[in-house]
């Protein structure tokens, strides 16, 4: 779905008109318009205020172009409901809900989170604790969080 349809699926999911809908994100009825027919679309500021007045995440308002992974644990996040949230209600794209919630991280170190996937985590090849261990470490040491 582009971004000019998610606009518009928005808007009328909420019951606005063009105009409501411009008044909440403080722009013109035109400008919605425009981004509605794919003449324009919003500016960074504008997708962040329409990602907070909406409740959806700036990467589903721009039709999910990025595969999200957690840069903490490395789930995937193919939901918004998955999404952290920073103390302010913004979604925080990096960091699944249970890494980072209210704007700090639930793991202090790399060897809390390893301890957690270990007890948590199916383990279908019956692999020892230690190379478990250093598989997760493997893992989590690509990702932004723990580099």
């Amino acid at each position: 779905m582009e971004l000019k349809d998610i606009l518009k699926s928005l808007r009328e999911k909420n019951q606005l008109t063009q105009e409501q809908m411009a008044e909440r994100i403080m722009v013109t009825r035109q400008a919605v318009s425009r981004w509605e027919n794919g003449e324009t679309q919003p500016n960074t500021d504008t997708l962040k205020l329409l990602s907070k007045e909406f409740d959806v995440s700036i990467n589903t308002l721009l039709g999910s172009p990025q595969q999200l992974v957690c840069q903490c644990c490395g789930m995937p996040l193919s939901e918004d409901s998955l999404l952290s949230r920073e103390p302010d209600g913004s979604y925080n794209e990096d960091y699944c809900k249970w890494c980072y919630t209210d704007g700090k991280f639930v793991y202090e170190s790399k060897d809390s989170l390893i301890d957690f996937l270990v007890s948590h985590m199916p383990n279908p090849d019956n692999l020892t604790e230690e190379k478990r261990r250093v598989q997760f470490d493997v893992l989590l040491s690509q990702l932004k969080h723990w580099k």
